[in-house]
């Protein structure tokens, strides 16, 4: 696991590993992020994007709100 993991709207988008901001790799994020490298958040996990623009809010508020419209709803719970 990494270092934090990041949810926006109830859905994980990416998180914090190893003092890098990774997303997943969704078309959207492909698309306003063309250029971006895929990195490993750490051993055996699958390839994210890379987001470099982390001091601009109003580019990660258009990303995150992107990426949240294409990931599923999150799973609920049973309670027991």
């Amino acid at each position: 696991m990494g270092e934090y993991i990041i949810y926006f709207q109830g859905k994980i988008i990416g998180g914090i590993y190893d003092d890098r901001f990774l997303v997943k790799p969704t078309q959207s994020a492909r698309e306003l992020m063309p250029d971006a490298p895929l990195e490993l958040p750490y051993q055996g996990a699958k390839e994210m994007l890379l987001v470099e623009e982390i001091d601009n809010k109003d580019f990660l508020a258009k990303l995150l709100t992107a990426m949240s419209d294409e990931l599923p709803a999150p799973k609920k719970r049973n309670k027991k």
